[in-house]
């Protein structure tokens, strides 16, 4: 039966590389987000591909008006059929921009956190009566601890991250599986001119384990697999030494 996939940010880097993934599939797909004209032309892309339908829909996480159309297309599109979700939509503004003003704020937990935890939450009565599907979403190892080069941020996924995990908790009873992926450094617009990165991976790497892992049912996912490691170092740090670090 073929696949539905909502993806939310679909003009981001790792969107498009696992739309390449699924495209060859024959999935359909509504591409989301505000970029009309480049989601249009991805969505030609994929139907090149091997895409039975591929579809561009208005998106924005702080307009929840373009959230109820966009379920309906998606029921419309899917037929009895599953119905799955990526989540790639976020921001992350400079954390001295924030420090000088504020009010970046909202839009970061907007983009990041809230419009998608609104979005999922209304998607979610849909997935349970289909008793079926599969939720990704995309968070970060930032949301792991509070550091001072990101941590609005930061708190914006570790908040998402908690609503995946409760979230997959009621839909796992109805036959359907929220998976949370924390990536550490991927090559995309986002990560553009920021200092000190390092085992930065590629959009299709990080797409190819995301699609492996859900499907076999993992229910959290740390992107590429040694910053589970390198995470679990940095949380045992004591408070004490971290707060004295510039990590």
């Amino acid at each position: 039966m073929t696949e539905t996939w909502i993806l939310l940010g679909a003009t981001s880097s790792m969107a498009r590389a696992m739309a390449r993934h699924l495209a060859v599939e024959g999935a359909n797909f509504l591409l989301a987000g505000r970029d009309m004209p480049d989601l249009e032309a991805q969505a030609t892309d994929l139907a090149l591909r091997g895409a039975t339908n591929a579809k561009a829909a208005r998106f924005d996480a702080r307009d929840a008006q373009t959230f109820a159309p966009l379920l309906a297309e998606a029921e419309a599109l899917a037929g009895d059929g599953p119905i799955n979700c990526a989540v790639f939509v976020g921001s992350m503004p400079p954390q001295q921009s924030i420090d000088a003003d504020p009010s970046l704020i909202d839009g970061t937990v907007t983009d990041s956190f809230t419009g998608p935890a609104r979005f999922l939450q209304m998607l979610a009565p849909r997935l349970e009566s289909r008793g079926k599907g599969l939720v990704i979403g995309v968070g970060s190892v930032a949301g792991d601890r509070g550091r001072i080069g990101n941590y609005v941020y930061g708190a914006a996924k570790a908040g998402f991250a908690t609503y995946l995990s409760g979230l997959r908790n009621r839909l796992g009873r109805s036959g359907v599986h929220v998976m949370t992926v924390k990536p550490g450094f991927v090559d995309t617009a986002m990560t553009w001119d920021v200092e000190g990165m390092f085992l930065v991976a590629s959009p299709e790497q990080v797409a190819a384990h995301m699609l492996k892992a859900g499907r076999k049912g993992r229910n959290v996912l740390y992107t590429p697999f040694f910053w589970r490691y390198i995470m679990a170092i940095i949380r045992s740090v004591p408070e004490p030494i971290f707060k004295k670090l510039s990590v």
